[in-house]
Order: structure tokens, then sequence, then C-alpha cells
């Protein structure tokens, strides 16, 4: 395990199923620092538009969602068995249901809803006040974190993203095919890149992390040696 005196606040943006969210939790776990999944704030909010017809065909209902937002209530709650921070949605454990391929197709539009981004920002920004943090998303570097001080934009080949979340799914038991998750995640793309709250891009002093041809083991030292030149 590793750790450095002054603790700071890692901030990793990039495409959806790059690879965010596991190399975050790695380094957070070699570090002694807490991972934030922001992505899986914002499926848990999609969960729950989903389960009350807000969502239907990909269309939100805006003025519904709004209407609920006091409703929602979403936080992380250390997984004793995995060791992990699972996301709870209202006093439910959704971490396995908010990674459904029916949510990652009806995420996007949420998130780029104004009022709940304003509204998890918030609760995002409160969450690293003490740093100490690996935080992943679409805009930690450029709107919940612009202080951070390291910033990694993660992205990889739209067809490496995909065969990746196509294996990740059909191990769980999905049934799914390849050029459904592929289109999926290149509307993604686009819906993230162009929304007019918080659109997906790089900070201006953020480092590339492209790792279509890399290990996870070979991201993580990356991660590791720019933290130490931090150190240093």
């Amino acid at each position: 395990m590793l750790g450095i005196e002054k603790k700071i606040i890692i901030a990793i943006d990039g495409h959806s199923s790059c690879g965010k969210s596991t190399v975050a939790r790695e380094i957070a776990r070699k570090l002694n620092y807490i991972f934030i999944d922001t992505g899986a704030m914002y499926r848990a909010v999609t969960l729950y538009c989903l389960r009350n017809h807000i969502v239907v065909n990909g269309f939100v209902d805006t003025e519904a969602l709004i209407a609920n937002l006091d409703k929602i209530k979403v936080y992380f709650k250390n997984n004793p068995d995995t060791r992990h921070n699972d996301i709870w949605l209202n006093g439910e454990n959704v971490e396995e249901e908010i990674r459904l391929l029916e949510v990652s197709q009806s995420v996007s539009p949420v998130a780029a809803v104004a009022q709940v981004r304003h509204l998890l920002v918030s609760l995002q920004q409160e969450m690293g006040k003490m740093k100490g943090i690996v935080m992943d998303g679409r805009d930690i570097g450029t709107v919940v974190f612009p202080e951070a001080e390291l910033k990694i934009f993660m992205t990889a080949l739209p067809d490496v993203r995909a065969q990746r979340r196509f294996d990740e799914l059909t191990a769980k038991g999905e049934e799914v095919s390849y050029e459904e998750i592929r289109s999926n995640i290149l509307e993604r793309d686009r819906y993230d890149e162009s929304r007019e709250q918080s659109p997906l891009r790089r900070a201006d002093d953020a480092i590339i992390l492209d790792n279509s041809y890399m290990t996870r083991e070979e991201q993580l030292q990356f991660l590791l040696n720019l933290v130490a030149k931090i150190e240093n």
C-alpha cells in the first residue's frame, strides 16, 4: 500500500466504458484513498427514473424528474464482502442493477438535466472537502474539482470499449449483442460531448491516458508514476 503525506484529489474523466472506475478504484486502494464513482450516482438516478416511468424508451420526462429529485437519495456504503463502496438508492444496494444495459442506454439524457447535475455535483464536492480521494466521471476535472492536483482524461477506441463491455456483460449472463453495445457507446459519446450542461471535454491541464492497448497493470503504473512526481 502506498500513500503520500500531502493528500490530493485525483480527477479521472473520459469516455464511457474505457475502464475509468476500475483504474480509479485500484489507484485509490494503492494510495489508501477514498474512491468515488460519480457515474454510479447518475446511474442510480437513472434507475429510479426507469422504475418510476420517468424515462420511457430513452425519453426523459424532465418535469417529473425535477419534481422527484427530493425523493431520490443516493449515497455510498462500504461492502464488507468486496471492500468496495457500493452505491445505494433509497436504502437499497443497487450496485449490480445500475450496470445493466437498460440503464446504460438512458443515463446520458438523465445526466444532461441541469437540476440533476447541480444536485450530484454539490454532493461530490462535499465528499472531496477532506481530499485524499479519487473521483471518476465526465466533468470532474472541469466542473466538480477544477483545482484537482492531478487530472486524467481516459479514452480508448470505440471498438475496444465495445468489446470490453460485451465481455463484461456476457460474463454476467446477460444476452446482449456487440453491435448494440457499440451503438450505445457511440451514442453516449455524442450525447456527452454535445450536451449543454457540463459537456465531456478534456481539461486543459489533464493528462491523456489512451488505454486501448494497455493492461490494467500498465495503466496503474502510469498513474502511480504521475502521483510520485507530485509527491516529489
